[in-house]
């Protein structure tokens, strides 16, 4: 805790001190039996969804340790299995273009010459562009 943090604690706890001591007893005394309650379940276990570290705080799906690391290693291994398989459909789906392309070509009923002609081939490229 640097020294703003720790200033800004004070002035909490102090503001809490003070409303402290205008509670009447009863409802005081009701507070600590509350407060004594919480802390006997939070001591029998960690809420659902989360995980209680060895120093007794409780830390949500990002908080820290080693189940947090493993956590964020499980997501970044599925975004990346996610863009190699996005990866490899595009490309297969380019290959599947260009197989279409090639059939059509070939099945047409143009002679050999027409494809060894070079205004054809810049033809073939501006209207595959489109």
């Amino acid at each position: 805790m640097n020294e703003r943090e720790s200033e800004y604690a004070r002035k909490i706890v102090h503001y809490l001190d003070r409303g402290a001591t205008e509670l009447r007893p009863g409802t005081a005394y009701r507070l600590q039996q509350a407060r004594a309650a919480a802390l006997a379940t939070v001591g029998a276990r960690a809420p659902a969804g989360e995980l209680a570290t060895p120093q007794g705080h409780v830390g949500g799906w990002f908080g820290g340790g080693r189940a947090s690391a493993v956590r964020w290693l499980g997501i970044a291994l599925v975004a990346a299995t996610f863009g190699l398989v996005y990866q490899q459909w595009h490309t297969m789906q380019q290959v599947r273009e260009f197989e279409d392309v090639d059939l059509h070509l070939l099945a047409s009923d143009l002679p050999i010459d027409a494809y060894l002609d070079r205004g054809f081939q810049n033809w073939l490229r501006t209207s595959y562009e489109r």
